[in-house]
């Protein structure tokens, strides 16, 4: 709920884009602009660490809506998780700082999607998010990459995904949710 009025903004500006007929190539670079409000700053007066990750979902649903995924998702009854994210920071955004969201798929592996997200002023990166997320049905399941692409074509020229990123996908998964996931702290 906290970035509510600003999702529902920039839902309303990408439904409108597409309309104009500004859509997005799934392996094109959305952008949306964004100020830092009073509401996003922590008691060090900058941009709070977890509001990047908020903001970060404006760009990915613009991006959903600009590249048609969005659609195909409502007409076939699936939604995205995300399952798991890592972002760097590099510089702090103030209190009404200007900044664009820069969003793009990054490529896939055998069961989800990856995408970056990047905070930029002036075209200087200033955060950057890597984002792990899978296709569920509302029925219940997983949405196999086939599928997936079945419904929306596969992108070409996609690039391929950095070792790391493989890497830290698997380093930071959890079992599956039909496994026990104790916590015990060694």
């Amino acid at each position: 709920m906290n970035v509510i009025w600003r999702t529902l903004l920039v839902i309303f500006r990408a439904r409108s884009r597409v309309r104009r007929g500004k859509t997005l190539d799934p392996t094109a670079v959305g952008s949306i602009r964004l100020t830092t409000l009073p509401t996003d700053i922590d008691i060090l007066r900058h941009m709070n660490n977890g509001r990047y990750l908020s903001l970060f979902d404006l760009g990915r649903w613009d991006l959903l809506i600009r590249t048609g995924l969005f659609d195909a998702m409502k007409d076939n009854r699936w939604y995205a998780v995300v399952s798991s994210e890592t972002v760097t920071f590099r510089r702090s955004l103030v209190p009404w700082q200007r900044f664009e969201v820069q969003s793009r798929f990054i490529g896939h592996d055998d069961r989800a999607l990856f995408l970056e997200h990047r905070a930029v002023v002036k075209g200087q990166i200033y955060a950057r998010a890597i984002v792990r997320a899978r296709m569920l049905r509302r029925s219940g399941g997983t949405v196999s990459n086939e599928e997936l692409f079945a419904a929306v074509g596969k992108p070409e020229g996609v690039p391929e995904i950095d070792a790391w990123v493989h890497e830290w996908a698997a380093a930071s998964a959890l079992p599956p949710v039909r496994q026990p996931a104790p916590s015990v702290w060694n």
